[in-house]
């Protein structure tokens, strides 16, 4: 018995993939869609290693092996508690204003920093949950894209946008030997192609061009008429009539 492929798309925390998912659906219904969340860390392994077909990661990414596609660069914003006094700030924030805290640097930090703000941490916390949790506990602040602040919300933490900052790109990545046309199709999805123009499987049927209606016949042209004129009371392409007193014939002598 043969069974229909499957799909297989990675995300990282902060990326949701709902709406490119239900696309999916309504293109592919044949193909199930497998959405596999992953740690930050772990996105780009499991590409390498074939345990997914495509994922949703952030950059940068092994461009000697995968290919990428950049979707969209979020805001970096810093989580506080709401008693900090950093809750007083209506506009953005600037890294200076960080100098007195201590900022929390987790092991899956996603910005890449070359140069943390603030004063370090005794150690850096395994995640970017356990961060969290020590935010809360009014130890430090932490900066983190903006979907990571949402996704960890509590009631007790607030977080303002940090302009100066770094910022983490999302992008669709695989592996470059892999590019199939299940790929190809979830491509198309992400790029917002339609259906008749996507690359993929789940591309429409191209149209046969319809056939050209076959020319009329030129009719006769009658002594005396003009090119293209047509006889009173006639219409295109149809014979005149006979004459009424030719129908009728000679008429009879009296008796």
């Amino acid at each position: 018995m043969q069974v229909n492929p499957s799909f297989r798309l990675a995300y990282v925390p902060g990326v949701t993939p709902g709406k490119w998912a239900r696309v999916w659906g309504e293109r592919l219904p044949d193909v199930p869609l497998a959405l596999l969340a992953v740690p930050a860390a772990d996105g780009e392994r499991l590409l390498r290693e074939g345990d997914a077909d495509a994922g949703l990661v952030r950059l940068p990414v092994d461009k000697d092996v995968l290919s990428a596609i950049p979707l969209y660069t979020e805001t970096t914003v810093v989580v506080f508690p709401k008693e900090h006094w950093l809750a007083a700030a209506e506009d953005d924030v600037a890294l200076a204003d960080l100098a007195d805290d201590v900022v929390f640097h987790p092991l899956d930090d996603t910005l890449g920093w070359t140069d943390l703000p603030g004063r370090p941490a005794i150690e850096r916390p395994a995640t970017t949950g356990d961060a969290i949790e020590l935010v809360a506990a009014n130890v430090g602040v932490l900066l983190v894209p903006q979907s990571l602040a949402r996704l960890h919300h509590r009631r007790d933490l607030t977080y303002r946008t940090v302009a100066d900052a770094p910022q983490s790109q999302v992008a669709l990545s695989w592996p470059q030997e892999r590019t199939t046309d299940l790929v190809e199709e979830f491509i198309g999805i992400v790029r917002g192609r339609t259906v008749n123009s996507s690359r993929g499987r789940g591309a429409a049927p191209a149209q046969e061009p319809k056939k050209a209606a076959p020319a009329r016949k030129p009719q006769p042209q009658k002594a005396g008429q003009k090119a293209g004129q047509k006889t009173t009371g006639q219409k295109a392409g149809q014979k005149p009539k006979p004459n009424a007193a030719a129908k009728r014939g000679k008429p009879r002598r009296g008796r």
